[in-house]
């Protein structure tokens, strides 16, 4: 497999090591049997007491040979998997970082999340499985094989017949089986992402009592994963007993075969109990196999799963020049749609210019767009047409990492991450003296920080969930503050803010020289701005300030007279 060659030249001998001990401890098992023909036909049947010990010695000191080198492959095979999982899901997760936006709107969390878990865990057991028993089995099968051949030719032929009943029921079994673990890996992607997206919103569940509605959403999906998960599983359950039957069926075949050779001096007691043994040894290397191939159509399936997310398109080239940027931005007639939705353009044939260190609003009806500005000018999507400057300059001739560097974001739905006060705000800089830490606390209207219990060193819970929406906010607000770049967009980012907090924020803000987008639903929010662009379904429907759009945009008159009128 090509994902497995990506990492062998790093691990190849500690693979390679662990193989040849399998191939030792293979032989070790192999000599067993004829070693105990020996006993049997010199020792006992020749009524020797010296070749029994002769002979018995030898098979103790083989046996605890074998045992050596099992011993040996197993920690090597366990050092080396567990090291090519380790990279392996470092890998990965380095690539999910680097991946495209679309790339992940298309893969999806829950999906993710499996891929790095479960399918990682079902690569590294492979791994395992092959420095441990996967070599090891083919290796007795075939030696059980020939030597049982040796021992006595007439009764290989019972052999042969057992191996290509064996071949086509491991065919049979691989057609059928690769589908059906496809199938369930993607029930266990919709599993996932059904108890993520609880997770993500159990206040609202809670909030709206929801419960029974989630538990018949949990339920379908649960049981879309047991009925894929029977189908599955079917396959195997079936060749497992019916290839024991065939061997059964061998292993009476030989006994009797074997008789008949013994009454007319064509085969020796010694040779039909190691033919047993062979065949005994035969069953156990058919059944391992059968389950190589088993392991072998999940780990397929996984493989192709993970291969998936490492082939997916990475972020855009961070190349091209990082010129000091001052935060002019002009939208030359943008037109844009979502990759994978409805095809109808979010933004169409949009214009604005906002010069270094002006304030621009943006306001308009839900889904008109106004999120996706922010979108294009950090570019985590490409315009599908236009294009979006920066300082004169087109950002995708721009190195991603210093166009990002030049924007903080607060984004729509504040997100915090489980760690303490002051590592959420310094996470653009983790060695921001305290005083710029509190500096940006205190112009993020977060006070209530410095009554906490540890103050800045306050710990927080995954996602903020032990401060309140306006607080997690106000945090969110410090950390963009702290990034001291020339551009700041603030996506609705005060909307859990009361008025008198959401003005001090914004004069707090206006301290400093940079250039502010705030997107917005409120014209209270808006009216300071030194521009203000209202959008109506991806397109201008007005450009101006406050009193101008007043007069002339219908829309920002309707939506400023709803949000002041009296109530009577």
């Amino acid at each position: 497999m090509k994902l497995y060659a990506r990492y062998f030249g790093k691990y190849k001998y500690g693979f390679f090591a662990a193989v040849i001990c399998v191939a030792l401890e293979a032989l070790c098992d192999l000599m067993g049997p004829t070693l105990m023909s020996h006993i049997i036909n010199e020792g006992i049947g020749g009524g020797s007491v010296s070749a029994v010990y002769y002979w018995g010695l030898r098979m103790i000191f083989i046996t605890a040979l074998g045992a050596v080198f099992a011993v040996s492959r197993n920690i090597l095979a366990s050092r080396t998997s567990q090291s090519f999982g380790a990279d392996l899901r470092y890998d990965l997760f380095k690539k999910i970082l680097n991946l495209r936006q679309e790339s992940c709107d298309r893969l999806e969390s829950g999906s993710l999340i499996i891929r790095m878990t479960n399918d990682v865990t079902q690569l590294t057991q492979f791994a395992n499985g092959t420095m441990r028993i996967f070599f090891k089995a083919p290796l007795t099968c075939v030696g059980s094989i020939v030597l049982a051949s040796m021992l006595n030719f007439r009764m290989s032929v019972i052999v042969y017949s057992l191996v290509a009943v064996v071949g086509v029921l491991l065919f049979i079994s691989m057609r059928l089986s690769h589908p059906a673990f496809r199938r369930l890996q993607k029930s266990m992607d919709k599993l996932n992402t059904t108890v993520e997206e609880y997770l993500m919103g159990v206040r609202l569940v809670k909030a709206f009592g929801t419960y029974n509605e989630e538990l018949d959403r949990f339920r379908e999906k649960n049981d879309d994963l047991y009925r894929k998960g029977v189908r599955a599983q079917i396959v195997i359950t079936l060749i497992s007993p019916i290839l024991t039957l065939a061997v059964g069926f061998a292993t009476g075949a030989a006994l009797l075969l074997g008789s008949r050779l013994f009454g007319v001096g064509l085969a020796q007691p010694g040779e039909i109990s190691a033919f047993i043994v062979y065949m005994t040894q035969i069953l156990s290397s058919l059944l391992m196999i059968t389950n190589i191939f088993n392991t072998f159509v999940r780990t397929r399936a996984s493989v192709e799963r993970v291969s998936e997310v490492i082939a997916s398109e990475n972020d855009f080239v961070n190349a091209g020049p990082e010129p000091k940027i001052k935060g002019g931005i002009e939208f030359r007639n943008v037109t844009f749609s979502y990759p994978g939705g409805s095809g109808l353009p979010s933004i169409n044939h949009l214009s604005f210019n906002v010069k270094p260190g002006e304030r621009l609003a943006i306001i308009g009806p839900t889904g008109s767009g106004k999120s996706t500005v922010a979108w294009l000018l950090l570019r985590l999507y490409d315009v599908t047409d236009g294009a979006v400057l920066i300082d004169g300059i087109d950002i995708r001739d721009m190195a991603v990492g210093a166009l990002r560097r030049a924007i903080a974001l607060v984004p729509q739905k504040a997100t915090l991450f489980s760690g303490t006060v002051r590592e959420n705000v310094n996470w653009s800089d983790p060695d921001a003296p305290d005083e710029k830490t509190e500096a940006a606390l205190k112009d993020a209207e977060a006070d209530f920080v410095f009554r906490m219990k540890r103050g800045a060193d306050s710990l927080l819970g995954s996602g903020g969930v032990n401060v309140s929406g306006g607080q997690k906010q106000r945090i969110s607000i410090a950390r963009a503050l702290m990034k001291d770049s020339p551009i700041l967009v603030l996506d609705d980012a005060t909307s859990a803010l009361d008025p008198i907090t959401e003005k001090k924020v914004k004069a707090n803000i206006s301290k400093e020289k940079r250039t502010v987008i705030l997107i917005t639903q409120r014209c209270s929010a808006a009216m300071d701005a030194d521009k203000i662009l209202v959008l109506d379904e991806g397109e201008l429907a007005g450009w101006g300030n406050h009193s101008e759009l007043l007069e002339t945009c219908p829309i920002y008159r309707e939506i400023y007279e709803s949000q002041t009128v009296e109530v009577v």
